[in-house]
């Protein structure tokens, strides 16, 4: 039985009916629609449209059928065109008549967008759980590490000598305003629809900011209107999401290349790799690939919506159907692979030797234009005398470290013995000690501000967004 058959006298298309059925992905929505359900009845009772003993029945009821949910056990029908009409078809067969009444003054519209936001909410805390994991990995990592050095690079191409620690915390910190920002989506979720009906609102006198409280719901909705038309919530984890998953892959990709034979800095565990059907030796980074690779169905995700979205009328349309199930996909996503990105962390093994014979002493050319403006020099003027050192080594098949006096005295006269104090790349991590920097002791001071935040975040249980002092 539907929910709304009394105007039509003909039945609906069976094709029709699967084309706009959403019972086969909706159906996770169950435990959230059924306590919306019981606050709303509860409201009614309020309300005075629900005596007190109507009240308990359908409570006691949705309760059944929320165990029946739990444990598998519940028979979905073919009228069942979503978790709303199943939910309220089974509460029907268990008290009769007395279910219709649930429905006084609500819409599926209402409804739907309740669940919706009240299942991100659960979500969205998780996941939040899990992101702080991938940070405590990263952590754990960076400081048992603090004594590796590494070329860092820009295009690519070696650029100075950093911290292996270093290059972990810049991904911690892109994940820790992953976690501000999702606490800005949650706050933008916690907002409730629920008593504004199909469009216009309820003549009940239901006392919204009471359900709210109820279902722990920071406000209500201002207009319902907007309340039932709202995806923006939706839309915003999904641009969240896809900026995370911008971010992992970033992560896999170095950590990819870094694990290839030509530069061998880690290895992945076997847990987290695969090999090859016709080549014995191949070790290939699966997990970090699909890591990689899932990105595109994220951000795929967010551009699909936004299209649906675009140019829609007023009020309450069918297409905002095509909200689930991409929301789902990537909670889905997430919820698997960001344990697996933690476990990643926690498992790779770092060759500190194979970075340490990367280092070359053109990484040290700007410590070498550091030097001259110690003695002086504009930095502008000192780089393009660095410059022409570098050219002069390379026409000499020399490093920069062999180059003799007088060949750095005939580029500029300010080179002296002491020149050659410069190549240590110790000594050059070390001297980056601003904060921020990649000297052992600015790293530590990140690690330190980290764990902080970390700690914060547990106690609280949520994103943090103000940073400690």
């Amino acid at each position: 039985m539907t929910l709304w058959g009394g105007r039509f006298s003909g039945m609906t298309d069976d094709q029709m009916r699967r084309f706009g059925d959403s019972m086969g992905f909706d159906k996770r929505l169950y435990a959230a629609d059924i306590r919306g359900s019981m606050a709303y009845a509860g409201a009614l009772a309020r309300a005075g449209l629900l005596t007190a003993g109507e009240c308990g029945q359908i409570i006691g009821r949705l309760e059944q059928v929320r165990c029946e949910f739990a444990k598998d056990g519940f028979q979905t029908r073919p009228g069942d065109e979503d978790i709303h009409t199943a939910v309220e078809r089974r509460l029907g067969e268990l008290i009769g008549p007395l279910a219709g009444k649930l429905h006084t003054g609500r819409s599926r519209n209402d409804q739907v967008t309740t669940d919706l936001r009240l299942y991100l909410l659960d979500e969205t805390a998780a996941l939040s759980v899990a992101v702080r994991r991938l940070q405590e990995a990263i952590v754990t990592k960076a400081e048992a590490h603090l004594d590796v050095i590494m070329p860092g690079y820009t295009h690519l191409q070696q650029a100075q000598p950093v911290l292996f620690s270093h290059w972990l915390m810049s991904f911690f910190w892109k994940l820790q305003r992953d976690l501000e920002r999702l606490a800005s989506v949650r706050k933008h979720t916690s907002v409730l629809p629920l008593g504004s009906g199909a469009i216009a609102g309820s003549p009940f006198g239901v006392d919204r900011r009471a359900l709210a409280s109820e279902l722990g719901f920071e406000k209500v909705t201002e207009n319902s209107m907007d309340a039932v038309s709202d995806r923006d919530y939706v839309v915003e984890f999904l641009a969240w999401a896809a900026l995370l998953q911008v971010h992992l892959s970033d992560l896999a990709e170095d950590l990819i290349v870094w694990s290839s034979r030509e530069f061998g800095f880690v290895a992945l565990d076997d847990a987290f790799s695969t090999g090859s059907s016709l080549m014995p030796q191949k070790k290939n980074p699966d997990a970090l690939e699909l890591m990689r690779g899932k990105t595109g169905r994220i951000v795929g995700h967010l551009a699909g919506l936004l299209t649906v979205l675009k140019g829609l009328p007023s009020g309450y349309n069918k297409d905002l159907q095509e909200d689930k199930e991409a929301l789902f996909d990537t909670l889905d996503t997430l919820a698997l692979e960001l344990p697996i990105a933690a476990d990643v962390m926690r498992t790779l093994e770092v060759d500190s030797a194979r970075m340490a014979a990367s280092l070359n002493d053109a990484m040290l050319a700007t410590d070498l234009a550091d030097y001259l403006v110690h003695k002086g020099v504009p930095f502008r003027q000192a780089h393009n005398v660095v410059g022409h050192a570098v050219l002069r080594a390379e026409e000499l098949g020399a490093s920069l470290k062999d180059l003799d006096l007088a060949e750095y005295q005939a580029v500029h006269p300010a080179f002296a013995q002491d020149v050659y104090a410069v190549f240590g790349f110790r000594r050059s991590v070390e001297a980056r000690d601003s904060e921020g920097g990649t000297a052992p002791s600015a790293v530590r001071a990140q690690i330190e501000r980290a764990k902080a935040l970390l700690r914060l975040g547990h106690e609280t249980d949520s994103p943090v967004i103000e940073e400690p002092e």
